[in-house]
């Protein structure tokens, strides 16, 4: 039996995300026995990009609107400068997002994607890391910034980059089995 048999996980993102954070972690979790939905303010398929090129598309199963985090297990935010910056400009995707922190529920990011987490309240007294141009923004609203390849502070799971996936991985894959 894998580890996460059973288990309904969110990923949210937009265009502009960091192809690698969203594809491989996506991978290793369905590999485990998720059932992973990508969920997006966009329909159809989003645009990742890698070092800011662009890179593969992924499909959307669901958008934000229609989501709830009550019907997700946890989630995963990837990074790319744009979809994060992107995803706090929607109202929906910020509740939607608001209601896995709110709840309590297991939550992973890398590298540009706690970015989001702060207008969602997810940050504050939380030991993470990220993209190390994230620091004084995550600081300023209360995290304790770490510059380590992923840190675990409770339900939260923090990665730097694509290099982390990874540590990122195994540890979002024991998070969300409740090890």
């Amino acid at each position: 039996m894998a580890q996460l048999d059973g288990k309904r996980i969110a990923i949210v993102a937009t265009n502009g995300f960091e192809y690698s954070e969203l594809t491989e972690p996506k991978k290793a979790l369905e590999a485990e026995g998720a059932k992973v939905d990508v969920i997006s303010p966009e329909s159809g398929q989003i645009q990742g990009e890698t070092k800011g090129e662009k890179a593969g598309t992924v499909p959307v199963e669901r958008s934000v609107s229609e989501a709830r985090a009550d019907e997700y297990d946890s989630f995963v935010l990837p990074g790319g400068v744009g979809n994060p910056d992107k995803l706090r400009m929607s109202d929906e995707a910020i509740a939607l997002i608001r209601g896995f922190v709110d709840a309590g529920k297991p939550i992973a990011a890398i590298c540009h994607g706690p970015w989001t987490l702060i207008n969602a309240g997810g940050v504050r007294g939380k030991k993470m890391t990220s993209w190390p141009t994230l620091r004084i923004d995550l600081e300023n609203a209360g995290a304790e910034w770490h510059d380590e390849e992923v840190i675990r502070d409770g339900e939260l799971v923090t990665s730097r980059k694509p290099d982390d996936i990874p540590a990122f991985n195994k540890e979002i894959i024991a998070l969300f089995a409740g090890e």
